[in-house]
């Protein structure tokens, strides 16, 4: 009997069509609406990767001072183009947090 299993970072990668292997840092976050958020940290890379399901899969570039509350658009919270909610935002602050040793100072 073969217990193995795929890694996650393939499972991800397949959902959402990004290049993702094991030695990424990998977050993954499901909101209220059952959209899906993936993040990717390759070590050496300056920004992240980001995907999210209600932005059809598109990939945006992400660092430490990427999110932003914007006063022309009514203190939404974007993201390059991408608009998200504080549940959102805080999931990614915390990948980004948790992943900075692997970007280059």
């Amino acid at each position: 009997m073969n217990d193995a299993r795929p890694e996650i970072e393939q499972l991800l990668a397949g959902l959402c069509g990004g290049s993702i292997t094991a030695d990424d840092y990998v977050g993954y976050f499901l909101n209220e609406y059952g959209e899906e958020l993936f993040f990717a940290q390759c070590q050496g890379e300056k920004t992240a990767r980001l995907w999210h399901s209600d932005a059809e899969w598109q990939m945006f570039h992400v660092g430490d001072d990427s999110i932003r509350v914007g006063h022309v658009m009514g203190g939404m919270i974007t993201v390059d183009d991408l608009i998200i909610n504080q549940p959102e935002a805080s999931w990614l602050s915390a990948c980004l947090a948790a992943s900075r040793h692997l970007r280059p100072e």
